[in-house]
């Protein structure tokens, strides 16, 4: 009998042990059985065997050996059962929390409670980065991407030389396995099973219920925690931090976040993440921002904090995030309805050269520009906070959290044509990703959003810079690289140094545009 070896708290460890030490050990099998390399698994399959070989023997022997197999059947039952249901008591009760996450099912969701019953699952999906060598491959895969929703691609195929992940449903797997032979297409098996990443990130959530004074940067939380926080950093903070509500989502939840401030005189930053809800990392990496600006002692971030004011939105997309710890870690849109199926890809619904590339009109499809320009309720909320406040805070730089890629972007997304300051955008963003690399050793690179990473239309930071008119505008994308093992699915270890690299570089980028004196 194989039992979880997973790791538990101290009291259930010791008991688990003395189990395994303890546990009743199987009588001598009939001769056919007894060579088996699998006789000790056998206890519970083989009891009713044992007992009938028992009773073909005679008299006091038969008995003894019949009363000595029941109560060995008896205590094995009985202590695996009682092993069970401790670990579950205590991941109902919360002390769940202790156990490692990724190495147990009672260990996973530990923090968040059982899954659902409605929870999309990623069981034996697989993630292939495939390498474009000649213009049929890449017709091959932009045929498959529109035909088939058991294919998620990151990205599309545009362009020999171009990498592209895709993440493969487990009953296609045979499938795209055929074509990429067949095709000759260059490719790498990043992920065998994406459930396995997701069980471990879920295991690293901690429980909705949680006092907003634990909050941190080695767990990711849910949206009611996060609002919890940013309320108790006004309390804490009462004559510098301020809560803002841009207003209500498609499903009701409240848009909130803060203004930082020093001085009315300020210029402002502005920053929004979240607007691509399954990218866990851009609202964490915002709370620490956030949090650095009011605690850290390092003189250059009291600096900051001291001469600009700032305007923090860690999730303009509340429902969509919300929908990822319920129900399906991997979604993208907003949750708007459109018959059969929902979402609006935020990030390409803004009112500047909308759905002229890099989207999609049909609703089904996860970088779906809407049904019209601006027509989502949350960008509605990002566009008329902005036109009210950009002019009276003084907003001069505007930044988007996102994940993944490791990249530094500035406009344009639609086209390769260059914005007015693209020397100093390209300059300021050099500057950031050198900053990174001393850091981290991390490579970001950084260019328009157009050249660096592919066409987009209808983006947030677009309309910031062209009708907005925020001269400092840029699109991040965080770690990991850009052919990542784990997608959108960053470990929680990842969370800190990851968001370091962030405010290191808005911080580089923030210095260098004013010594360009673009906040005089």
């Amino acid at each position: 009998m194989r039992l979880c070896r997973c790791n538990l708290p101290a009291g259930l460890e010791t008991q688990r042990n003395f189990w395994f030490s303890n546990r009743p050990r199987p009588l001598p099998l009939p001769p056919r059985l007894s060579n088996s390399a699998d006789s000790d698994s056998y206890i519970p399959l083989f009891g009713s065997l044992r007992l009938s070989f028992a009773r073909s023997l005679s008299g006091k022997q038969s008995r003894k050996i019949e009363r000595k197999v029941i109560i060995n059947m008896l205590k094995l039952r009985i202590g695996a059962q009682y092993l069970v249901i401790q670990i579950v008591a205590m991941a109902a009760s919360g002390t769940g929390s202790k156990l490692e996450s990724g190495t147990c099912p009672v260990a996973r969701g530990a923090g968040t409670g059982a899954p659902p019953a409605d929870q999309a699952r990623y069981d034996n999906y697989r993630i292939y980065n495939v390498e474009f060598e000649n213009e049929e491959q890449i017709a091959l895969f932009q045929k498959l991407e529109e035909q088939s929703d058991s294919l998620t691609f990151i990205g599309h195929a545009r362009e020999i030389g171009q990498k592209l992940s895709i993440l493969v449903a487990a009953h296609r797997v045979a499938d795209i396995a055929d074509l990429l032979q067949t095709y000759k297409v260059k490719h790498r098996v990043l992920t065998y099973n994406f459930q396995e990443k997701i069980d471990r990130n879920m295991g690293e959530v901690q429980p909705e219920g949680i006092d907003a004074s634990q909050f941190d940067w080695q767990h990711f939380f849910h949206l009611k925690t996060i609002y919890e926080w940013l309320d108790k950093m006004a309390e804490k903070y009462p004559e510098r931090v301020r809560v803002l509500d841009m207003g209500t989502s498609t499903q009701g939840n409240a848009i909130k976040g803060i203004k930082l401030s020093s001085s009315p005189d300020n210029k402002a930053i502005f920053i929004e993440s979240g607007i691509h809800a399954r990218e866990w990392i851009a609202p964490a990496a915002a709370t620490y921002i956030i949090n650095q600006l009011l605690t850290s002692q390092d003189p250059r971030v009291q600096r900051l904090a001291q001469d600009y004011n700032w305007i923090v939105f860690p999730c303009v997309n509340p429902d969509g995030y919300k929908y990822t710890f319920e129900h399906d870690r991997m979604w993208r849109k907003n949750r708007q309805l459109f018959g059969t199926c929902r979402g609006v890809d935020l990030n390409r619904n803004y009112p500047d050269h909308w759905n002229t590339t890099g989207s999609s009109s049909d609703p089904t499809r996860y970088d779906f520009a809407g049904p019209s320009a601006g027509s989502e309720l949350e960008t509605q909320r990002l566009i008329q906070f902005i036109r009210s406040n950009v002019a009276k805070e003084q907003i001069k730089t505007y930044i988007a959290l996102h994940s993944y890629s490791q990249m530094l972007m500035f406009p344009y997304g639609y086209t390769k044509d260059r914005v007015s300051n693209y020397d100093d955008l390209q300059e300021f963003g050099k500057r950031a990703s050198e900053a990174i690399k001393a850091e981290s050793g991390r490579d970001y690179v950084s260019g328009s959003l157009y050249e660096t990473i592919y066409p987009s239309s209808g983006g947030s930071m677009d309309w910031a810079h062209s009708e907005a008119g925020i001269p400092i505008a840029y699109t991040f994308e965080l770690r990991g690289p850009p052919d990542s093992e784990d997608l959108f699915i960053l470990p929680a270890v990842e969370i800190q140094p990851t968001a370091s690299e962030a405010f290191t570089a808005i911080r580089t980028i923030v210095e260098a545009a004013a010594d360009k004196g673009y906040y005089k």
